[in-house]
């Protein structure tokens, strides 16, 4: 038994060879956040900035393709407008972004000139990735700039957004960036040097490498930024290391410091190993992003049909509806025990729903008529959690 044990151990890979992906990776998404770009009243620290682009523009120019997804907008606006702290109320939060994201802008063409790196501004949000013919937009512009060898440098769309301002999306549009540009991996940085099974300041130990969420289960982790810059935090990276993982993409949590050493493939950081295949970004958003409006209730073998992946939800599999919703909204797709099945786009309005469930769609089609002999939530709409 002893034997084989140390047999199955052997094979599995150590983290110092999954790292080396990095290394041989060709294209590459990384994202950096305001708390290690800014100083701590608000302004761009040109130090921290030129070091995260010393390494990267090596890089760039040794041939490796880097999508840069940079947070620090908002932070880098804060000092120029004279706040002493970062807004709390959207306006002046916009107002931040747009004076910010210029001077960040600025000084990204300059200190990446110095190694023959043309960039090249790419506003977005969430939505931008979700929705098909901006997504389409999205994919052809980044292929486009990183075919003309320009290193994109990607961020959340501030000056316009509205909810996702306050998140840390950054973190989770990377992740989705990730998935739109097919890289071989991405790499997360913060002011943290890896996930931690504690708070790190308390002896806790790293965490070298996540297979699945699980893995975390018994695992405190930080939600919010540091220095009052960030919206995001280490709950943010988690999710979106989890979101790009499920799709594929092996992803690496870790410092700012660390960059030069991710690039050289060592041991340091967190390690999210690859499982899965790679989803499309609608299908990431609708499983890690959507917020659903309501909820639907399937019996015992439309869980298990639903659970397979490979099955729509029809009328006669439902047991109950909760909530408000509309054709389009996103919903829960649950059993009896009100534990979360899936997740996906419904086809009927939540008024419509009581009158067919437990029916066939043949008999809804006699009563009702032909537009209700379809599936409530068709599989190509829905995700299993």
């Amino acid at each position: 038994m002893k034997q084989r044990l140390r047999m199955k151990q052997t094979r599995k890979p150590s983290a110092v060879n999954e790292r080396s992906q990095i290394a041989r990776a060709g294209r590459i998404v990384v994202k950096v956040g305001s708390s290690s770009l800014t100083t701590v009243d608000g302004g761009i620290s040109e130090d921290a900035l030129i070091a995260l682009v010393d390494t990267l523009g090596r890089a760039r120019a040794a041939g490796t393709e880097i999508i840069l997804v940079s947070s620090g907008a908002i932070a880098a606006g804060i000092s120029p407008l004279g706040l002493k702290r970062r807004p709390k109320d959207l306006a002046t939060q916009q107002a931040a972004a747009s004076v910010g994201q210029g001077r960040l802008m600025s000084q990204y063409t300059d200190e990446f000139a110095k190694f023959g790196v043309t960039v090249g501004q790419v506003l977005l949000t969430a939505e931008d990735l979700i929705r098909r013919e901006q997504y389409g937009n999205a994919f052809r512009t980044l292929n486009r700039l990183l075919d003309l060898g320009v290193l994109p440098i990607v961020n959340e769309h501030d000056t316009v957004a509205t909810h996702e301002i306050r998140f840390g999306d950054n973190d989770r549009l990377a992740a989705l960036v990730a998935d739109l540009t097919k890289a071989d991996a991405l790499v997360l940085l913060s002011d943290v040097d890896a996930v931690y099974d504690g708070p790190p300041s308390k002896g806790a130990k790293r965490i070298a490498r996540v297979d699945s969420p699980s893995d975390l289960d018994e695992v405190e982790i930080g939600g919010s930024g540091s220095a009052g810059v960030g919206t995001g935090g280490m709950a943010t990276k988690v999710q979106a290391a989890t979101m790009a993982s499920e799709s594929g993409i092996p992803a690496l949590v870790t410092s700012a410091a660390n960059v030069a050493r991710v690039l050289r493939g060592e041991d340091v950081g967190t390690w999210f190993a690859p499982r899965g295949l790679r989803r499309s970004a609608r299908m990431l958003w609708l499983a890690h992003l959507a917020s659903a409006s309501g909820r639907l209730v399937m019996d015992p073998g439309a869980v298990r049909a639903i659970a397979g992946g490979k099955k729509s939800l029809l009328p006669a599999g439902i047991v109950e509806t909760s909530g408000e919703f509309e054709a389009g909204d996103v919903v829960d797709l649950t059993d009896r025990k009100g534990r979360i099945v899936a997740r996906g786009i419904v086809n009927f309005a939540s008024d419509e729903l009581p009158a067919m469930l437990g029916k066939s769609t043949r008999e809804l089609s006699k009563k009702l008529g032909k537009r209700y002999a379809r599936s409530v939530v068709h599989v190509d709409d829905l995700v299993v959690i």
